[in-house]
């Protein structure tokens, strides 16, 4: 009976969210531990099902750099690394490509449509979703040539707003291309930041594999964008954090309601975002 009634309590305060974002949407970026663990997949296709059940509307953006390294690994193409970027040259941009849209992409889809969604894999390539361009590394003033890696210049959310409307959850691979039909690779936050801010949508939701900002060594459960500059100068937000909350900041800049920092290693950590009152992570707003 205490299980029962502990259920029904997670569901009555779960409802006045369920109420406030019904018709919107949420884009979610989607990688690190919570893709490469068997159970973690699962639950994470689950929770995107029980989204669009409920009326919310999420977008899906993955990353798949793990996948990558080791079909690159197995193929002998050494991999390199600048300020966590990876050059990608024509032959790894191809294999990029190729796990991106054909295996991790269709791995999550299979997964939402057995967990009862519906959902439809497509990358930034599909009706011009990303327009890109390319992408120098700033190495002290001095551009550092780093290959195919791509920056958005346009979003046309297009065919997502029609997904949407036909009731299937888009999932999407960071992959563009530039008005000559040159492919490149995009970091998965930035593509999904801009794919929320095209979107207007009422959140975005970065999955990491750390608990969300950290600030004196706590868990910050919310921080104001205006603060995330001295946050940075201080050295509270430092490393691979900092192009994570500037993507926040810049999403929130651009009409995104709020965005969220969570712990992908926690089971449900999306709808514990979005449904309870805690949440698990860092908002930033």
């Amino acid at each position: 009976m205490q299980k029962s009634i502990e259920k029904i309590n997670t569901l009555t305060e779960s409802f006045p969210y369920i109420k406030e974002f019904s018709g919107k949407t949420v884009v979610i970026k989607y990688g690190g531990h919570a893709m490469t663990d068997e159970a973690l997949r699962l639950s994470f296709a689950r929770d995107m099902a029980l989204l669009k059940l409920v009326g919310i509307n999420p977008v899906v953006v993955h990353g798949g750099g793990p996948q990558i390294g080791t079909l690159l690994e197995q193929l002998g193409i050494r991999s390199e690394f600048v300020d966590g970027m990876r050059v990608t040259d024509n032959a790894t941009m191809d294999i990029v490509e190729m796990v991106l849209t054909g295996k991790v992409n269709k791995e999550i889809v299979n997964n939402i449509h057995i967990a009862g969604g519906k959902a439809v894999g497509i990358s930034g390539k599909d009706a011009g979703l990303i327009t890109a361009r390319k992408m120098f590394h700033d190495d002290k003033g001095a551009r550092v040539d780093i290959g195919l890696v791509g920056a958005v210049e346009r979003i046309n959310p297009e065919i997502i707003r029609i997904l949407e409307k036909d009731r299937f959850i888009p999932v999407i691979a960071p992959i563009g291309a530039d008005s000559a039909g040159i492919t490149y690779n995009i970091n998965a936050d930035i593509a999904a930041g801009k794919i929320a801010e095209a979107l207007k949508a009422e959140k975005l939701i970065l999955l990491t594999d750390i608990q969300g900002v950290l600030v004196k060594g706590e868990l910050a459960s919310s921080i104001k964008a205006a603060d995330i500059p001295e946050l940075i100068k201080s050295g509270e937000i430092k490393g691979g954090m900092i192009p994570k909350v500037n993507c926040c900041v810049e999403a929130i800049e651009s009409g995104v309601h709020k965005t969220h920092i969570i712990d992908g290693r926690v089971e449900h950590a999306v709808l514990l975002e979005i449904f309870t009152d805690k949440g698990v992570g860092t908002q930033i707003v």
